[in-house]
């Protein structure tokens, strides 16, 4: 169990509680209380409890009703989403594609972080594979954004006639669906391909 599935299951029999009375509780006294003011502030972030002043004039602890109906298994799948963001974030998936071209026999640059420029750009003797790569987002609307954004990127690196194009997504429902509504007139005409990477390290190719 988590410190945040404690900290829930706690407040459920005694709301309210400090962040100190919650430490004393959970990780003894006179242990610090940054881990539980952590993630006090993150359960606030997701609403799952408030944090306001007592009658005392001390903050306390107050699970929302969301809060008080939640399960912790909810709390470990919010949890696992968290964590899937992480492993599926940019550039641990220009990580997994740059081990990938490498074992296929291709050179990868690539532009790490926030480094303006091409992704990755890969070459193979005469051949040239350019890859324009977005991370997971943490919502549906991000992710959208994201694949517009990549896309649009690519056809903006599109001066090299003899170039492959290809982008790098995520292997998840939505951005599989995204690419699938994409017409296949646009695919054939750009000749852009999409590399999809999962959180085990697998890397597909779509046409």
């Amino acid at each position: 169990m988590t410190l945040k599935d404690r900290i829930i299951t706690l407040l459920k029999n005694r709301d309210g509680l400090t962040d100190r009375e919650i430490t004393d509780a959970l990780l003894g006294k006179n242990n610090p209380q940054q881990p539980v003011n952590q993630a006090c502030r993150d359960l606030e972030s997701k609403g799952v409890l408030r944090r306001v002043i007592r009658k005392d004039g001390l903050k306390g602890n107050f699970l929302t009703e969301e809060g008080k109906r939640i399960e912790l298994t909810q709390v470990n799948d919010k949890k696992s989403s968290e964590e899937t963001v992480s492993k599926l974030n940019e550039d641990n998936i220009k990580r997994v594609l740059k081990e990938y071209l490498h074992a296929k026999g291709w050179e990868a640059q690539v532009s790490w972080g926030k480094t303006p420029g091409i992704d990755i750009n890969a070459i193979k003797g005469t051949e040239r594979w350019i890859i324009e790569v977005k991370g997971l987002g943490t919502s549906n609307p991000m992710n959208v954004n994201y694949f517009l954004g990549v896309l649009a990127e690519t056809l903006q690196r599109m001066d090299d006639p003899n170039a492959k194009y290809s982008i790098a997504l995520p292997d998840v429902k939505q951005f599989r669906n995204l690419w699938n509504r994409l017409p296949l007139l646009a695919k054939k005409r750009t000749g852009i391909t999409a590399l999809f990477i999962d959180e085990q390290g697998n890397v597909s190719e779509c046409l």
